[in-house]
């Protein structure tokens, strides 16, 4: 294990979409019981400090392992083709589904509300799947920069709908 090991590599996974989180989760736990700072206690602090240092860079990695959205990206980064948001025109259509689903949100009752999630969660799995195609089989990660871009909007659209929720709750 090197501190500059991919997050992949760190977590002795293969570099693709398509990942299973119950093993993710095991090595993550394995991991940080190999170098959690509680068992370096009796060896300094320098030693700690190291610990420290993994334990920090095994949570960095296992936080962006875990999200689908995080580790496309950085598949797509490894890939040399990091999604950038800035400065990048969105397709149209995108801009106009994202209109029309924030017109519907701000007009929709508590139950359009929970059928605009369903709506905007089928887009999602399809993002997600459509992501695993592009990363995993055909090997396009300028492609798949392009999906994580819409899933990103997703992501935050789909935030604001559950803040939406959250607050119809009693």
């Amino acid at each position: 294990m090197r501190l500059e090991d991919d997050d992949f590599a760190l977590f002795g996974l293969p570099r693709s979409q398509a990942q299973d989180r119950a093993l993710i989760d095991d090595r993550w736990r394995a991991l940080q019981a190999r170098v959690h700072p509680d068992r370096f206690a009796s060896e300094g602090g320098a030693a700690q400090r190291l610990a420290m240092q993994w334990a920090v860079r095994v949570n960095e990695a296992y936080r962006r392992l875990k999200d689908p959205t995080a580790r496309a990206m950085l598949l797509c980064e490894l890939a040399g083709q990091p999604v950038r948001t800035e400065g990048v025109a969105l397709p149209p259509a995108l801009l106009m589904q994202q209109m029309a689903w924030r017109e519907a949100l701000d007009e929709s009752d508590p139950a359009g509300v929970e059928a605009l999630d369903a709506e905007v969660d089928a887009r999602e799995c399809e993002l997600l799947q459509r992501l695993q195609t592009e990363l995993d089989q055909d090997a396009d990660p300028a492609a798949a920069a392009s999906t994580v871009r819409e899933l990103m909007f997703v992501t935050r659209f789909r935030d604001d709908i559950e803040r939406r929720l959250d607050a119809a709750t009693p």
